[in-house]
């Protein structure tokens, strides 16, 4: 054989042949779809939408198991009615009685907070002590009575003056408004009634008199113990008097005699006021009573040390100067001249005189508080034929 003779291929294993489309797998319509997105540059938002979506489905899922384990169960077996089984009523649920409920740590509060304390009808005469502070209208307001009451249940105690209550007084408070008196006899008791605007019946009936109605016979002319006190229910009386007398002119000043050692004689001429007034102290303010005419004080009180000036509120004559036997103490009158006169009490010093002119302003005086007082101030008023208001006079304060 020659060497350079090329050998023969050795036949070799021979695989088939694959068919046509062998090792390509079929493409799902889903996946056609998904693919014809992403070919359309959907990709991205697609998977931000299934991510989306995804955490929507995860956090409902989370609420729905933690309810389920969180809600308590109860294991209170149910009792199935029978189709024919006759409606029964459930039984009214009582509320557990405060007894019953445990009491929490801490202050028990009870459930109305603020308490409303009846006002209790009194059918006899109160005996009240004065304390330092008092008024004739703070009084009154603690026992639901109008001020005048107090006076008029008090008479000689506070002689129908409110300057003579002073702490350690004790007073009478009557059971209602009305008039706290003595009868005394000498008239038809029915014509004693009518003097305060009631009748008979009205004092005879009223239960906190104790008055046998059938001892008393005609009530008109009814058989009572002289020397009773009675309480006389919505009786009035005019007051007595404690202040200064009207009209006291330079002219007549005589009227005057009757209030103390400080009246003056006639004076001719002298200083005519302006008709318009000014403050007769530094404050312009009170501390004590106003005007009130129902408490029979006619005048103000104002505010002030004992010692502080006190000034004329107009000109005008001096037609009384020195102490007042009423309750003013040291009291200084200046009559104007044009129908005014003004009044200036429980001074401490005054440094005017009898018939002396005065100016609008001049120093008249200083606040104290003699006579009938509670305290220094300076009390003041203006009178015109009558007590007016000196509100209506005096500037704004």
């Amino acid at each position: 054989m020659n060497e350079f003779q090329e050998d023969s291929p050795r036949p070799t294993e021979q695989t088939p042949p694959k068919p046509v489309g062998a090792g390509v797998k079929k493409q799902s319509v889903f996946a056609k779809f998904m693919s014809g997105l992403v070919n359309l540059g959907l990709g991205e938002p697609l998977i931000k939408f299934g991510a989306n979506l995804l955490s929507v489905a995860a956090i409902a899922f989370v609420v729905l198991t933690s309810r389920t384990f969180f809600l308590p169960t109860t294991n209170q077996p149910t009792t199935q009615k029978s189709a024919d089984a006759a409606p029964t009523e459930s039984a009214p649920i009582e509320p557990p009685l405060a007894s019953d409920i445990p009491a929490a740590d801490g202050v028990n509060r009870a459930a109305q907070l603020h308490t409303i304390i009846p006002n209790r009808p009194r059918n006899q005469i109160t005996t009240y002590l004065v304390q330092d502070g008092d008024t004739i209208f703070g009084i009154a307001s603690k026992f639901g009575l109008q001020p005048q009451t107090i006076l008029w249940g008090n008479y000689s105690v506070l002689t129908d003056n409110p300057h003579s209550l002073k702490p350690g007084q004790e007073l009478k408070i009557l059971p209602v408004d009305g008039v706290y008196w003595e009868w005394l006899g000498g008239i038809p008791f029915g014509e004693w009634a009518k003097y305060y605007g009631v009748s008979a019946a009205d004092i005879i009936n009223y239960p906190a008199n104790d008055i046998d109605v059938n001892s008393v016979g005609d009530f008109e002319n009814a058989n009572i113990k002289v020397g009773t006190w009675l309480i006389i229910p919505g009786g009035k009386r005019d007051f007595i008097s404690w202040s200064a007398p009207l009209g006291v002119t330079r002219e007549n000043p005589a009227s005057a005699r009757v209030l103390g050692s400080g009246a003056c004689d006639a004076v001719n001429g002298g200083a005519v006021g302006y008709g318009a007034f000014i403050y007769p102290s530094n404050k312009h303010y009170l501390s004590g009573f106003d005007f009130s005419p129902e408490t029979n004080h006619n005048g103000l009180d104002f505010a002030g040390n004992t010692g502080e000036a006190v000034y004329a509120a107009d000109a005008g004559v001096v037609v009384y100067v020195g102490w007042n036997e009423h309750g003013y103490g040291n009291m200084v009158m200046i009559d104007h001249g044009n129908g005014f006169q003004s009044l200036y009490a429980h001074l401490s010093a005054y440094n005017v005189s009898c018939g002396q002119s005065v100016g609008q302003g001049e120093l008249i005086g200083a606040i104290g508080s003699t006579g009938n007082s509670s305290g220094s101030h300076l009390h003041f008023e203006i009178l015109a034929g009558t007590k007016v208001n000196p509100w209506s006079y005096l500037p704004p304060p």
